[in-house]
């Protein structure tokens, strides 16, 4: 279903009004930006969190570091949906529903589990339990959907749409911390490694913050409900090679770089592609390679799908945080972001 973006920018109709909201995927670096954005907005908050995340005790209440003060905190398996409905929604009433869930690897099995069936058990207990908003956030690069995380992310989102409840899917481009693995790299001296000439692909990177107030402003702005939302960060889009020329910039530095052919990730990939067939293992490292091959060579900006090329111009954007502000943050002392599966140097 092909839908046109809203702009990024309130409208007269916005109605800021409180809501009582179950939001998931809350204790990811994004989750924990929208609890923040969300009480801010006056909020009634329940993150609904899988057993034992970030050390977490199993169990309804359990603390989370990280979280912020006021959420109520509920530990639920999602992918059972009698215990999502008991101990989850427990039969009380929510507003709107928030997920900024997401598997952890987007391995075959993790996608499906995560993206698309929990997902579905979710939008199934919310029902029953009369919500009438689904905000979710999903990735825009399902508009080329290769990868099988992206066809359970979209999966998904198809179901959504046709559930008949109000929705927002908000598609960001790239991530402030999946941007970030080459900041120590840098600053300990070595090169910045760029994939062909660096220039392959462009993005509109957009910080925690300011997607987490995107997000929760979905609740509110009317120009925002059943829409598919791609959004970006401030400022031009940028390419690896300007993000390594930045780097340097700011350290003062002669920029230095290592290109690593494309061809070489299609060698790593028919390889393990070739072990898999014997060691399961393989086959996993196999759909990781071609993640980070997918990411190496497809621009994270809205695509025309007239032309098949990517469009800086009509990709949104929101916020005041840049990436170069963040790197500068960074360099000057500021802890630098939870990457984990992110990280790919």
């Amino acid at each position: 279903m092909n839908l046109p973006a809203a702009t990024a920018q309130p409208d007269a109709t916005t109605r800021t009004t409180r809501q009582r909201i179950g939001l998931l995927g809350a204790t990811g670096t994004i989750g924990r930006a929208t609890a923040d954005a969300l009480l801010r907005r006056g909020h009634d908050v329940v993150c609904l969190v899988r057993p034992r995340a970030n050390g977490a005790a199993a169990g309804p209440g359990a603390a989370i570091a990280g979280l912020p003060e006021g959420v109520t905190i509920r530990a639920v398996d999602v992918s059972d949906p009698d215990v999502l409905a008991r101990d989850g929604f427990a039969g009380q009433p929510f507003d709107a529903i928030v997920s900024c869930m997401a598997s952890r690897t987007g391995a075959p099995a993790d996608a499906w589990a995560i993206d698309h069936r929990a997902h579905l058990n979710v939008l199934d207990a919310a029902r029953q339990v009369g919500v009438r908003h689904f905000v979710l956030l999903s990735a825009i690069c399902v508009q080329k959907p290769l990868l099988a995380f992206q066809q359970a992310k979209l999966a998904f989102e198809t179901a959504l749409i046709d559930s008949g409840l109000r929705y927002s899917i908000v598609r960001p481009t790239a991530f402030f911390k999946s941007l970030s693995g080459q900041i120590e790299r840098v600053r300990a001296g070595k090169p910045f490694l760029l994939f062909g000439d660096g220039t392959l692909t462009a993005c509109k990177p957009i910080s925690d913050g300011d997607l987490a107030d995107f997000i929760a402003r979905c609740l509110d702005e009317t120009s925002r409900w059943n829409r598919i939302l791609p959004i970006g960060g401030p400022g031009e889009a940028v390419t690896p090679r300007q993000q390594g020329e930045a780097l340097f910039a700011l350290l003062r530095r002669p920029a230095r770089f290592r290109q690593v052919p494309v061809a070489l990730l299609d060698a790593i990939i028919a390889g393990l592609s070739l072990g898999g067939a014997v060691v399961p293992s393989l086959a996993a490292k196999a759909e990781l390679a071609r993640i980070g091959r997918y990411y190496a060579t497809e621009s994270m900006l809205v695509l025309d799908p007239q032309t098949g090329r990517y469009d800086a111009a009509a990709t949104p954007s929101t916020g005041s945080e840049t990436l170069f502000d963040f790197y500068r943050a960074v360099l000057s002392g500021a802890a630098a972001p939870e990457r984990g599966d992110h990280a790919v140097f």
